[in-house]
């Protein structure tokens, strides 16, 4: 049998996370090599990642990742299973690489790729938690395309922001702050944008509000478009008044080039 060192045991330990014990088995099954004691653990450690699965993850962080470039960006929500975790300056890294590599992808949902759960398998090997890419989406611009970020200080609420024209990042960055701060929370850029779904329930309770005070068809009719405009006006986000400034609206800080085409904010645990 190959005489273990101790500085490989620490080198192997350095690289997996793993315990004494099991650096030094897996050294002992493959002759003293570093490289192939790795491999030989991850392996070994395959199935019980595996039944970590089964174990909720929810606590994690949201990572937004811009090309070079500047047209493209990519938001990421990756899961563990404790807010220590979480928090671990190495899983924040592994959740970063995954949103890069999120940027080979095409625009919209993205589907992990073998790469990037490789890096999810990393953390489950190396803390013992279940680790998961909950979900990752793409955008995508062309020339005037710009992208601002925010990351809230607990890691745990993200926004990207894609905007076209003339604008600074630190307006964006401020919009961005609004997002997450904002209350009601945006759930569109314009009234267009609010999901069908969402309108139709709150159009269905405006109407049944108006009906119970007594009013007829015409009048509660009347009632539900005065309210349906309100709505719009709380929850599309270029209509609300700025969390910095409630005198203006969103709109208003735009120049008369630019505005903001798309934006998604996330929060741990939302979905998935």
């Amino acid at each position: 049998m190959a005489e273990i060192s101790a500085k490989d045991v620490m080198a192997l330990r350095a690289s997996t996370g793993l315990g004494m014990m099991d650096c030094k088995q897996a050294l002992a099954e493959t002759s003293g090599d570093v490289t192939a004691a790795e491999d030989y653990l991850r392996k070994k450690l395959k199935g019980k990642m595996d039944k970590r699965t089964d174990r909720a993850a929810g606590e994690g962080r949201i990572v937004i990742a811009v090309h070079k470039d500047g047209r493209e960006a990519t938001i990421v929500e990756v899961r563990t299973e404790t807010d220590f975790t979480a928090k671990n300056e190495q899983f924040a890294n592994a959740a970063n690489k995954v949103a890069e590599l999120a940027l080979d992808a095409n625009a919209g949902d993205v589907t992990p790729t073998d790469a990037m759960n490789a890096i999810v398998d990393e953390v489950r090997i190396k803390t013992g938690e279940n680790a998961s890419i909950a979900r990752a989406h793409k955008l995508t611009g062309e020339g005037s395309t710009m992208f601002g970020t925010y990351i809230h200080h607990d890691g745990k609420t993200g926004v990207l922001i894609q905007a076209e024209g003339s604008v600074s990042q630190d307006l964006l960055r401020n919009v961005c702050m609004h997002i997450t701060a904002a209350h009601p929370r945006p759930l569109g850029v314009s009234a267009d944008d609010v999901p069908a779904d969402v309108i139709e329930k709150e159009r269905r309770f405006a109407m049944e509000q108006a009906l119970e005070s007594g009013k007829n068809a015409e009048i509660a009719e009347m009632m539900v478009n005065g309210k349906m405009r309100k709505f719009f006006e709380e929850v599309a986000l270029l209509e609300q008044p700025f969390v910095k400034d409630p005198d203006k609206k969103i709109k208003e800080l735009f120049p008369n080039d630019a505005t903001i085409t798309a934006f998604l904010r996330w929060q741990i645990g939302e979905t998935g």
